[in-house]
């Protein structure tokens, strides 16, 4: 099979991971390496994936090439494939919009962004010149003038759409129409990690309906240092986050929760926590004769790696769209790899739906 060339927007702690994956899961048999849900997707394994063009802002990876660019401040992932090859891709000044939150500027250089001086480049023209194919993005949460010019460009330049942030582009029928029109496949929105707060969410509320446990209450509070948790102490960027999220686990309920029994939204940034994403869950139910039952987790993860063994999956998926010749919203595809799909099903039919794709059995 070909390779699949991806541009991306944002080259923080996400694309750290996944690039540092791309060569991790290469080293030898995908199959022989824990992590991975799907080492081999359709024909298609993680080194098919080649980075082929990057945007950002800041003046620490701009003009850098992306090997020495995804390990830059203020990224603070975890370092877990070091000997990164360079790439020859340069990452290129992209346009700021609201893509730059202005309390940034109240934080170390080591915490927070910082613009650099440098005229954005023509987006489509570059996407085009690269042959790009999908562009993942992975924007600060809250940038929709952002995210919406990115997912203009793509139209404009021909390449599917992978949007792993709680804009809502797959899911908002305005936008899906437009991708379709334009004979495009688009994964959207807001990426699910791998074993992340709001699947454990997901998963612990359907097994409480699944049982006859009548679930009263429930909040999911999360913390963490990196810039995502930075990001948004605005509180005006917490909305579609909060909105994606409470969906998320609403949608796994017969009955949803009451608005004001349900809390679940990011609660604080740790400096030092860095990358590392603290979960802590409480639900409070009855079960059998009214009898109160109470549930407390704490849950512990690196936050981007986390998400990034999803976001292979969902490239993987879209380049067997594009393939196909499939355009519009991947129906399967984003309800198993995005908390805010176009569609909500439970997990495990999520993921038959993923599996009967892959396999050519449904066409979206």
């Amino acid at each position: 099979m070909s390779e699949i060339r991806v541009a991306i927007v944002g080259v923080g702690n996400c694309a750290s991971a996944l690039v540092q994956g791309i060569f991790h899961y290469s080293q030898s048999t995908p199959e022989q390496l824990p992590g991975l849900l799907h080492p081999v997707l359709g024909d298609y394994q993680p080194n098919d994936i080649q980075i082929v063009a990057a945007f950002d802002i800041d003046a620490r990876k701009v003009g850098k090439d992306l090997s020495e660019a995804i390990f830059a401040p203020p990224n603070c992932t975890k370092i877990f494939y070091p000997p990164v090859p360079r790439l020859g891709v340069t990452v290129q000044m992209g346009e700021i919009f609201d893509g730059y939150p202005a309390h940034m500027d109240e934080y170390p250089d080591s915490e927070a962004f910082r613009v650099a001086d440098a005229r954005p480049v023509d987006v489509v023209t570059e996407l085009k010149r690269s042959r790009a194919e999908i562009l993942v993005n992975y924007l600060p949460v809250g940038s929709q003038r952002a995210t919406e010019f990115y997912a203009q460009c793509c139209l404009e330049a021909k390449v599917a759409l992978v949007n792993c942030i709680p804009v809502f582009i797959a899911s908002d029928p305005t936008w899906a129409h437009k991708f379709e029109r334009r004979g495009l496949p688009v994964v959207g929105d807001d990426i699910k990690s791998q074993l992340g707060a709001t699947i454990l969410h997901r998963t612990l509320a359907k097994l409480c309906e699944d049982r006859g446990v009548q679930i009263e209450r429930t909040y999911q509070l999360n913390v963490g240092g990196n810039t995502d948790f930075l990001n948004l102490l605005e509180r005006t960027r917490r909305a579609t986050k909060k909105i994606s999220k409470t969906e998320s686990v609403q949608s796994q309920l017969q009955h949803p929760l009451p608005e004001n029994h349900i809390h679940i939204g990011p609660s604080d940034y740790v400096p030092w926590l860095k990358d590392n994403k603290i979960c802590f869950l409480r639900i409070e139910a009855r079960g059998f004769g009214g009898v109160p039952v109470t549930l407390e987790l704490k849950l512990s993860v690196e936050d981007s790696p986390n998400s990034a063994a999803i976001v292979m999956d969902a490239i993987r998926a879209c380049k067997i769209a594009l393939d196909r010749k499939i355009a519009g919203p991947l129906i399967s595809v984003s309800a198993m790899t995005m908390k805010h799909p176009p569609e909500q099903f439970p997990d495990a039919t999520a993921l038959a739906l993923f599996e009967e794709f892959i396999a050519g059995r449904r066409l979206t």
